[in-house]
């Protein structure tokens, strides 16, 4: 497959660039300063673009099966609102190329209806991490918000706390709902978002992942 990778430089990102080329994919990494993507490989090819900018990123998704987008804030008070800025831009880009499958990565905290969550994590840790993290969540819901209204072949994936630790190449999910577990390593989140790109089950739904 020809996927291309928004956040290539971000500790989901880089792992997905890992893992497709280990799969045998040719990716196209978009990236704003390409000396900070150190993976070298014949599928690859680094693009230095705008992913919060439909005109910068256009070229980049053009000729894609599918996008893969890792973005996310880099604080808790980071003004660009990198996650729903950047999932306009690539839906804009996409409609005006004709790709149609985009595969995303947003929060546990987001599954608003509890489905699947303890008890104790519907009623005290999603709200504190609300609290706390209340800006980052709120870009998240847009960019979902903005994802499931573009008519594309969507799937959203919500990780729960996120570990630098080796993936363990496995990973539990489910469809509208938590799976149980808080927490996963990145490099299991990239295998789970590059899993899904082909499978339709995913489609149009956001999907909880864990260890």
């Amino acid at each position: 497959m020809k996927l291309t990778v928004l956040g290539a430089t971000g500790g989901v990102g880089r792992q997905i660039v890992t893992h497709a080329l280990a799969d045998g994919d040719h990716v196209t990494a978009v990236v704003r300063d390409p000396a900070r993507l150190q993976v070298r490989h014949e599928h690859l090819s680094v693009v230095r673009a705008d992913p919060l900018d439909a005109a910068s990123v256009k070229p980049a998704i053009d000729g894609a099966d599918a996008v893969l987008s890792a973005i996310g804030a880099r604080s808790r008070h980071d003004p660009l609102k990198p996650a729903s800025t950047s999932a306009r831009a690539a839906i804009q880009a996409m409609a005006a190329t004709g790709v149609r499958r985009i595969v995303v990565v947003s929060a546990a905290p987001l599954n608003r209806s509890g489905a699947g969550d303890a008890p104790f994590t519907r009623r005290v840790v999603t709200p504190l991490l609300w609290a706390v993290f209340r800006e980052v969540y709120t870009d998240l819901e847009a960019m979902e918000r903005a994802v499931q209204e573009s008519g594309l072949d969507w799937t959203l994936v919500r990780p729960p706390k996120l570990w630098n630790k080796p993936g363990q190449g496995r990973y539990r999910h489910a469809i509208d709902a938590s799976p149980g577990g808080t927490s996963i390593a990145r490099a299991d989140v990239a295998r789970a978002m590059l899993d899904f790109v082909t499978d339709r089950e995913t489609i149009g739904h956001a999907v909880g992942v864990s260890r």
